[in-house]
């Protein structure tokens, strides 16, 4: 066919010439092929490209692009390219008239040409109208253009003397025009007109990149070089691409999965239909029932898919992903074809050089493809990965604000935080990895065909071997995944243990104690190390396994060839050609096992999501708004009500009209019913029958406080603007106005998760602050008060609720138990068990004696007791809050880069929040009310203010590590231990070099004939290097990771043993969560991370080393590239790892907030909904998820810019190696050649390991500095001082002096006692007395020495406490704290931890402390489990713990911190008497708080400021009317 265009006649030569284009040193074309395919080709190209492109330019539109003057040059020069050609075509045209004969080709070519460049020029009109800044396809066209005419550019230049001018002339013409359009086609367009490049601050630069720019990641050098020069910051982030945001994706989503639920509704309501008719026609008799038994069955079956909604809202993005690994798959497998030609090149003599230059460009080009088409499809993976999560998470959180109680019932807070972090997230997860799950049994299929193809059947013989050690790796993922599951379960006991100590690290220390509890960490810790230990054998068999399996393989197939026949030879080509295919193996195999799990993973996932999405959703017409009657604000008719559809009703026979602006007052027992009532009026109940009518806008107090982690102010404002005077003036209605002064930083304090740093009554008043802001038009208290002291409920009541307040004129329904304001209201409701018994005005019930008169004879009672209490409670209510509430607070964000750990114990925390405040109506509400009411200042949780929190975790990081660190690793693993290590290193890629090198002697034997004589001694060497590798290879790893256990082992005993020997103070100043941290976060990064990178470190690292090695010894003039292509490696890798370090921790930082934000959410949704800021609150959790996905994008385009620039000089590796094997092709094997091209070919993979490798190691090894940074803060005085020891029955009268003793918290603060001098006689009974803050409870610091002397001496029975060792001085004294803590354990050791009593000694101390009943009651006596912080006992049973420890330890000198609101004046009574009678002869100091327990005691010291102010006996000291006498008076034990 070709033939015709060039017959001979038209003077031009045959179209195809191999001695003129192949067997030649200086290769040419003939002018037929030139002419023709040579030149149609880019046009081939360009029209084959066109139909798809267009439909994709008419569908997608960016806005257009203005005229600009590299648009107008483009289109020009394509004008001109035209003209040019078409000048070509008229000569011919011209020459024909002549009578010249021409070829068709003359004709043909320029009118293709030149039809091709018209549509290039209005492909490049087309692009600026439909907003494309850069075109690939074009630039593409250009390049191919340019490429055809250097080839003809050259032949012209060869031949010399120019015939043909005219022709001449028009192809130089063309040729410059053709190199300037590709020039102009590098240079990007402006920005469509409102794109949002000119409204964003902070674009990115991605959509407005040029086509080179794309699939290089160009774009992204700015950031590295930013992140490089100053740590990333979140200010540095690029703003996200519009696609990728929330408000994109989650909608999409939500649509698809709205037409998924429409179309299982139809087929439901279709099956509804058909049924009955079915069921007739095949049972002519059957009963009735079985049609509707039918019917019941057959809807259940059928669930709307989630898969396919995610399917059509994401598919058609990844598929593009999937097709570039299509792409990438085939190109991967032209390289071991190009080797084998590399390898018969050099065998072959007297061939011309420039083929073996062609292959080596080739394999060049080849490899760098594969990198960009391999990045482009990791790319749109990751993307895919991304919005995954971001739309599921933004799915989860638009249902939980919607759920039903019912649906809310079956997940707890933990299990849908669950859902939206770790099942997210496996979906993210498994995108990046999904293609192989066709593209890894294409690979292994297709590298079969070419093995097969190189050894024939002798292949299966290392298969065998492959598959044969898939199940070994399934086995020990299966036992390494149960070791992991055993390890977690005693990391948890450790930490929950680690928890308890350092939450009451005080006591501990008072009773001296520590050993005790160290030893039981130890313990636990042990058991730990050994599962470590256990993981490490099984990871040493799986590291051999996976670094031994080509090996064997390739040993299995060669030797197995060699000995089937005798014919076959084992050459270079063979054996070099089967290992880079061998090697091409590797990574399918051992992904697919790993995909096929993570599918599985995800399949479970998206059950659970999917049936969440699922649940029922509230109906939001249950309450009608649209009320006409006027005169009432809120009627119920007939109302029934249940919490879900299947249960029976909670509320029946409501009937309910509330006239507007009237105050109602909803009271009954517990339990019936009242809280339901005002959530069957916020549409929160199922609406059985009945009608429910509200008028205007609704604002919502719950019984329970819901505060956000916001400042005080937002959390009053709730989304609604700002007005000063307004807001003051709710704070003056609130009693908020004293509790600012209080708190830090007034009303822009950052309150804490769940309102942590506020008390019960001050979480109260805020939340009902918020409602008063918001101005409604009905307003539903549900027991507002209840949380608040008598006196503040009454103000309360005055100046909001009541007649007179600020909501007087609204209508207002309040729920509560305080009978006193009952009184002032206009109406009152009696709720008895789910139904109204009687409503009416306070005078009328009474009248009516029912059911109300006997509600205020039984509750007149305690209301009484409760003023008393309250009064107690007020006088802590209002002391200044300690300044480390705020500060104990585990913080998220010290959680670094495993974010899945932090997210782990951040689950846990909720799951156990979750459970009781799930479903607030089932616990009792006095039983609530009381236990709010008793610890009202709650112990201070763990969470810091935000401010502080995200300095911290700045403060502790950035910028490289230093080689302190990575020192201080090796030495606890142990120097001479690591230099074997890396020693066992060296030999195993030695040994591995050496089978190599061996393979390629072996295969030069081909050349001499010798095969036959030593093929035994051949396999045989081969399979002892191999094998020698193999052990090599179990030992290293087994050796490094018995180190990293030492290591931990060592580091973690340091940081503890540091931990019990540091002084309270550090405690005081110290956030709990960041000591935790250390050891949950840090110890895990050290034990299980750290030895894995740094396996993975030094592999790689070495491996990349080998590859030098042998590609130096067989081309020496290698070494010379090296440096160059080391310093380009040294600096992507230094300006990568300080940019994905940052973004890594940016990236953690900013993932915390979205869960705490869901879980907060979730426990506030009813309060969301009744003040209608639904939309709001989406917005919101979006917003998080931006702002986190914002360090996510970069993240993932890092590793992309990475691995384009690393696998180039991987691929100029495989360039050069080439190169010089083609140059030094005389002198060389062909066993070298195939050895050194091979090696080249692997050192890609390995060099973009060693990069990610160093990063994670800069990463993890930060876990030690941290811990190391714990592990040397000072210490306390020794425990024991050998030569100072007191005698063991000192001290035994309890005789106490102060000699000018005074004291100070820490240093750089005031003195808190100033020169006490006082004397104390054994035996004597001293009470202590003063007012918040006169340094009381300091004083008994003292005698423990938590607190060292400022200056001055305490003796006790003239021992000079300062000299003997803490544990000798806490042990022979006594104290009962005020606040009781117990430990998790049984009651046994709880009370005597070292088991030094007998059975019999301990119960007498309970007989004694009045628990003997209580115990002796229980199942387990003595082994009675406490569980975390004692919750199961009540305080007052805890506070008798105390005692009976005290009674147990029976020292001489006993000291009191009276506990005030956890205990009833009872249990009081009884600890008072036992006190009396049991410590007769002991001298006992009693902090008190309630005089008449002193009263009867020796002397009273009044202390005021920290100095003594009186010292007497209290008859004395009421007789001279001091201090004293004020104090006994306000009591009512003075007149």
């Amino acid at each position: 066919m070709m033939d015709f265009f060039c017959e001979p006649i038209y003077n031009l030569s045959q179209f195809w010439d191999p001695n003129l284009t192949l067997y030649t040193d200086s290769p040419d074309l003939t002018e037929c092929f030139q002419m023709s395919l040579l030149s149609w080709f880019p046009s081939i190209y360009l029209w084959i490209a066109f139909p798809l492109y267009f439909l994709y330019l008419k569908r997608s539109n960016r806005g257009y692009i203005m005229m600009s003057l590299l648009n107008r040059v483009k289109t020009v020069v394509g004008v001109i390219l035209w003209i040019v050609c078409w000048t070509d075509l008229f000569s011919s045209f011209h020459e024909l008239q002549q009578g010249t004969v021409l070829s068709p080709l003359f004709f043909v070519t320029p009118l293709v040409v030149g039809i091709t460049m018209l549509l290039a020029t209005f492909l490049i009109q087309y692009e600026r109208l439909r907003g494309v800044q850069s075109s690939g396809v074009l630039f593409v066209f250009w390049l191919l253009s340019v490429l055809c005419a250097i080839v003809r550019f050259r032949s012209k230049i060869l031949k010399g003397g120019i015939t043909d001018k005219l022709r001449f002339t028009t192809f130089c013409i063309s040729f410059a025009l053709i190199v300037i359009e590709l020039l102009l086609s590098c240079f990007n367009e402006k920005a469509p007109l409102f794109s949002s490049v000119d409204t964003d601050p902070n674009p990115c630069p991605e959509p407005s990149a040029g086509f080179l720019s794309t699939i290089t990641f160009w774009w992204f050098t700015s950031m590295a070089i930013k992140g490089y020069k100053n740590p990333l910051e979140s200010k540095d982030l690029w703003s996200l691409n519009k696609r990728d945001t929330s408000d994109v994706i989650v909608p999409n989503l939500l649509k698809e999965w709205e037409r998924e639920k429409a179309k299982v509704e139809r087929n439901t309501q279709a099956t509804y239909s058909k049924s009955p008719s079915a069921a007739e026609a095949n049972h002519v008799d059957g009963a009735p029932e079985e049609a509707e038994v039918l019917l019941s069955e057959q809807p259940k079956a059928k669930q709307p898919s989630f898969l396919r909604a995610l399917l059509r809202s994401f598919g058609p993005y990844f598929l593009i992903g999937s097709a570039y690994k299509l792409l990438q798959d085939l190109i991967t497998f032209v390289n071991p074809v190009l080797l084998r030609m590399l390898i018969s090149f050099t065998k072959q003599k007297g061939v011309p050089t420039w083929w073996g230059f062609a292959l080596s460009f080739l394999m060049f080009s080849c490899a760098v493809l594969q990198t960009l088409i391999l990045h482009q499809h990791f790319q749109y993976c990751f993307v895919t990965g991304m919005n995954l999560r971001t739309g599921i998470t933004g799915a989860i959180y638009r249902k939980s604000l919607v759920i039903t109680n019912a649906a809310k019932r079956s997940s707890t807070v933990g299990e849908i935080v669950n859902l939206m972090s770790v099942d997210a997230q496996r979906f993210q997860d498994l995108t990046t990895f999904l293609n192989m799950l066709w593209s890894a049994p294409l690979q292994i299929i297709l590298a079969l065909y070419f093995l097969w193809q190189n050894l024939g059947p002798s292949v299966l013989a290392g298969v065998a071997v492959m598959v044969l050690l898939i199940p070994l790796n399934a086995a020990i993922v299966m036992k390494t995944r149960a070791f992991q599951v055993e390890q977690m379960q005693y990391k948890d006991s450790r930490i929950k243990l680690m928890n308890e100590i350092l939450n009451g690290i005080k006591v501990l220390k008072l009773y001296a104690w520590e050993n005790s509890f160290k030893d039981k960490v130890l313990e636990i810790r042990q058991k730990e190390l050994n599962v470590l230990r256990k993981m490490a054998y099984l990871g040493a068999l799986s590291t051999v396994a996976w670094t031994s399996a080509p090996f064997l393989v390739a040993l299995t197939s060669f030797a197995v060839y060699v000995m089937v026949d005798e014919n076959n030879v084992l050459d270079a080509e063979k054996a070099f050609v089967s290992l880079s295919l061998f090697n091409i193996l590797r990574f399918p195999l051992n992904m697919l096992p790993q995909v096929i799990s993570s599918v599985a993973q995800a399949s479970v996932s998206l059950k659970r999501i999917q049936q969440f999405l699922s649940h029922d959703e509230l109906d939001p017409d249950v309450v009608d708004r649209k009320n006409t009657a006027a005169d009432f604000a809120v009627t119920v008719t007939n109302g029934k009500f249940s919490w879900a559809k299947k249960d029976p009703a909670t509320l029946h026979n409501i009937n309910l009209m509330v006239p507007q602006g009237s105050l109602l007052a909803v009271v009954g027992h517990v339990g019936c019913g009242k809280s339901s009532l005002v959530c069957a009026l916020l549409g929160e109940m199922e609406k059985l029958e009945g009608e429910i009518s509200i008028l205007g806008s609704v604002a919502y107090v719950p019984q329970q406080a819901w505060i956000q982690n916001a400042t005080l102010r937002d959390n009053i404002l709730f989304g609604q603007p700002y007005n000063e005077c307004k807001y003051r003036a709710v704070l003056d209605a609130c009693a908020l106005t004293p509790d600012l002064d209080v708190l830090p930083g007034g009303d822009m304090t950052e309150i804490g998760e769940k309102g942590i740093n506020l008390s019960g009554g001050q979480r109260q008043r805020v939340s009902l602050a918020r409602a008063l802001y918001n101005d409604a038009d009905v307003y539903l208290l549900d027991d507002p008060l209840s949380a608040v002291d008598a006196h503040v409920a009454k103000h309360i009541f005055d100046k909001v609720i009541g007649p007179e307040g600020k909501l007087a004129g609204k209508t207002r329904i309040l729920v509560t138990h305080g009978i006193s304001f009952l009184p002032q209201v206009n109406n009152i409701l009696v709720m008895v068990e789910g139904s109204v018994s009687e409503m009416g005005s306070y005078q009328d019930l009474l009248k009516q004696n029912g059911a109300f008169a006997e509600f205020l004879r039984n509750y007149a009672l305690e209301d009484i007791t409760e003023e008393d209490e309250a009064l107690v409670a007020m006088i802590e209510e209002e002391e200044p809050f300690p300044e480390d509430a705020l500060s104990n607070h585990i913080d998220m964000v010290d959680n670094e880069p495993s974010v899945n750990e932090a997210r782990r114990q951040f689950i846990r925390q909720i799951s156990v929040i979750s459970a009781d405040s799930e479903n607030p109506r089932k616990m009792s509400v006095r039983m609530r009310r009381c236990s709010e009411r008793k610890h009202v200042e709650l112990p201070p949780e763990k969470k810091r203010d935000q401010g502080e929190k995200l300095i911290q975790a700045e403060k502790a990081e950035t910028g490289r590590v230093k080689l302190k660190v990575f020192w201080e690793y090796t030495r606890a693993v142990g120097p001479l231990l690591s230099i074997f290590i890396c020693f066992l290193y060296g030999c195993q890629n030695a040994a591995s070099i050496g089978a190599n090198i061996w393979l390629s002697q072996w295969t030069n034997d081909a050349l001499d004939n010798r095969t036959e004589e030593n093929k035994h001694m051949r396999v045989g060497v081969y399979a002892s290097l191999g094998i020698l590798q193999g052990i090599l290879v179990l030992i290293c790893s087994f050796t490094l990771n018995l180190g990293g256990i030492a290591a931990a082992r060592k580091l973690h005993s340091g940081l503890l043993e540091n931990k019990f020997h540091t002084p309270q103070s550090f405690y005081d100043t110290t956030p709990i969560g960041r000591i935790i941290n250390r050891f949950s976060k840090d110890i895990y990064v050290i034990d299980e991370v750290l030895p894995s990178t740094v396996l993975m470190f030094l592999g790689t690292f070495f491996s990349s080393m080998s590859t030098m090695i042998v590609i130096i010894s067989s081309t020496p003039i290698f070494a010379v590239v090296i440096a160059p292509l080391a310093l380009i490696y040294f600096f992507v890798q230094r300006f990568y790892v300080a940019t994905s370090r940052q973004l890594k921790r940016l990236e953690s930082v900013s993932r915390s907030p979205i869960y705490s934000h869901f879980s907060e959410t979730i426990t506030g949704t009813s309060v969301i909904r009744a003040f209608g800021r639904h939309n709001a609150f989406v917005l919101l959790s979006d917003l998080k998820v931006d702002e986190n996905q914002k360090s996510c994008y970069p993240g993932i385009v890092s590793n992309r810019w990475l691995g384009v620039r690393i696998e180039f000089i991987g691929n100029c590796i495989v360039l050069f190696a080439a190169l010089f094997a083609v140059i030094g092709k005389d002198s060389l094997s062909p066993g070298l050649v195939g050895l050194s091209v091979s090696y080249a070919l692997q050192v890609t993979m390995s060099l973009n390991w060693m990069v990610r490798m160093t990063s994670d190691l800069e990463s993890n090894i930060v876990a030690v500095e941290r811990v190391k940074e714990y592990s040397e803060t000072e210490t306390e005085a020794p425990w024991d001082v050998e030569d100072k020891k007191p005698p063991p029955e000192w001290p035994q009268t309890g005789k106490v002096e102060f000699l000018n003793y005074s004291v100070r918290y820490r240093e750089g603060l005031d003195l808190v006692l100033k020169n006490l001098t006082l004397s104390i006689k054994g035996g004597e009974k001293i009470g202590i007395v003063g007012r918040t803050g006169a340094g009381k409870s300091s004083m008994t610091l003292c005698l423990f020495r938590l607190l060292e002397a400022a200056s001055g001496e305490i003796t006790v029975d003239g021992v000079k406490i300062s000299e003997i060792g803490l544990h000798d001085l806490r042990s022979k004294l006594t104290i009962i704290p005020q606040e009781p803590v117990l430990f998790s354990g049984d009651l046994r050791m709880n009370l005597d931890p070292f088991e030094k009593y007998s059975d019999d000694e301990v119960w007498r101390a309970l007989e004694l402390s009045h628990l003997k009943k209580f115990v002796a009651n229980h199942p387990s006596k003595l082994n009675l489990e406490c569980t975390e912080g004692g919750e199961n006992l009540s305080v007052g049973q805890r506070q008798l713990v105390c005692l009976a420890r005290a009674l147990l330890r029976k020292t001489r000198i006993l000291i009191l911190d009276e506990a005030t609101a956890a205990i009833d004046l009872e249990t009081d009574d009884l600890i008072q008497s036992t006190i009396r009678t049991q410590f007769e002869d002991c001298t006992v100091f009693t902090i008190a708080h309630r005089l008449n327990t002193i009263m009867d005691y020796t002397r009273v010291l009044v202390l005021d400021k920290g100095r003594i102010a009186e010292f007497d006996t209290p008859a004395n000291l009421i007789a001279q009317k001091g201090i004293f006498y004020g104090m006994a008076k306000d009591a009512g034990l003075a007149s």
